[in-house]
């Protein structure tokens, strides 16, 4: 099945322009707060909403077309999107109409037997599903099957009314929820069908909290059920939902999402701050288990952690900053930041505030004036300001001096 490979973003709440994005299979957007991580989401949100034909329950809840279009509809009157799988296409754009309402301006895809195959415009709704038989490579295999689970897993609500915490219809496990409602199903459909991914989850949890022995199990578990488990020192008391921390319930929440089969995960999981009150070995355990279902699914992930960004690959972050009041979106190159990642780890330079588009000095400089050119302007700027004042404005570059300063004749030569 072909997955996202690009997407093409036009007046979307923060996202003036994003052309001919690149998705791969690990997708991390790190970024300051508003910067657009969440809207890059919500955008997946808002197709979600579509292909359930709820796309106005969606403007509405999100407070109409002026919250969704770039600096509200007097700076920008419609918003397009275009996604790429493989060799086809869906794309549509939306304006304002009467009553908080968007309409869709077009609507198409193109694919390889069908061609390009307008859905038409002026409907409120997409009509995607009315597509022609013969987009049926994306439509029915991706668009209809896909897109259908693109729902954006935010496991924040761990509080005592949270539906996590709460007793859940046995039943409802057919996928886990994007709020883990239905965790306690979810996991006991897995021990009795896929034991082994079961065993897999239990396991990783006991890493993250050695006190965790496993989760109860009833035969008969009724119409509804709870969250059970019991201690590693006392498998004999049962204990329940309310017994979890906000973290440990979070991780288990990951850890079922991230290791259920891959048949039962989405083709595209998307997962919003999934570092929230994990301890530091949590978020190691966090980025393998990312990295591990990234290997068959994709995946799109938003988070704040330097530490759970220091166990990835650079090419697996995504920079997101904020310029001219618009989202931009770099993905970081190993090969640029091989000097950096010598000395320092890679949550270490985005705490630094150096890794997007400004990786090094003279980057910084670059932004400051893009005139500036490294090779005739670095030694006149250096002589001008005056080593001692870089040093002590450039905590890095005094370190590069220091060990320069420390080296014998010998080894300069």
């Amino acid at each position: 099945m072909p997955r996202l490979d690009h997407l093409t973003v036009h007046g979307f709440k923060s996202i003036r322009a994003l052309e001919d994005f690149e998705l791969r299979s690990l997708n991390v957007l790190i970024g300051p707060n508003g910067a657009g991580k969440t809207n890059f989401l919500d955008l997946f949100r808002m197709l979600d909403s579509m292909e359930k034909q709820r796309l106005q329950v969606f403007i509405g809840q999100y407070g109409g077309p002026d919250s969704l279009l770039f600096g509200g509809r007097k700076r920008t009157d419609q918003m397009s999107c275009e996604l790429h799988f493989g060799d086809s296409m869906y794309a549509f754009s939306l304006t304002p109409a009467a009553n908080s309402r968007m309409v869709f301006l077009s609507e198409f895809v193109r694919t390889i037997t069908a061609g390009h195959q307008s859905l038409s415009s002026g409907h409120f709704e997409s009509n995607l599903a009315n597509a022609r038989e013969g987009a049926e490579e994306i439509l029915r295999p991706y668009m209809g099957t896909a897109v259908s689970a693109w729902r954006v897993h935010h496991f924040l609500d761990t509080s005592p009314t949270a539906a996590v915490r709460l007793a859940q219809e046995a039943r409802d496990n057919l996928s886990l929820k994007k709020d883990a409602g239905n965790l306690g199903p979810i996991l006991r459909r897995l021990r009795e069908r896929f034991p082994e991914s079961y065993r897999k989850i239990v396991d990783v949890v006991r890493l993250a909290a050695p006190f965790f022995g496993d989760f109860v199990y009833r035969k008969d578990a009724g119409e509804r059920m709870q969250l059970e488990w019991f201690s590693s020192g006392d498998s004999d008391s049962v204990l329940g939902p309310q017994q979890l921390s906000d973290g440990t319930l979070r991780f288990i929440s990951l850890a079922t999402l991230l290791m259920q089969p891959a048949e039962l995960q989405p083709e595209l999981i998307l997962i919003d701050e999934p570092e929230l009150g994990l301890h530091p070995f949590a978020l190691t355990l966090l980025a393998e288990m990312l990295q591990d279902a990234s290997q068959t699914r994709q995946v799109i992930v938003s988070t704040q952690s330097a530490d759970l960004v220091s166990e990835l690959d650079p090419e697996d972050v995504v920079v997101v900053d904020r310029k001219e009041d618009a989202s931009t979106f770099t993905r970081l190159d190993g090969e640029s930041l091989s000097e950096w990642l010598e000395d320092y780890e890679l949550g270490d330079l985005w705490k630094m505030n150096i890794l997007g588009d400004r990786t090094h000095p003279s980057a910084h400089l670059r932004h400051l004036d893009p005139r500036y050119y490294k090779v005739r302007h670095g030694t006149i700027v250096s002589k001008k300001i005056g080593i001692s004042r870089i040093r002590a404005e450039c905590g890095h570059f005094d370190q590069w001096l220091k060990r320069l300063e420390a080296l014998s004749p010998r080894q300069l030569t």
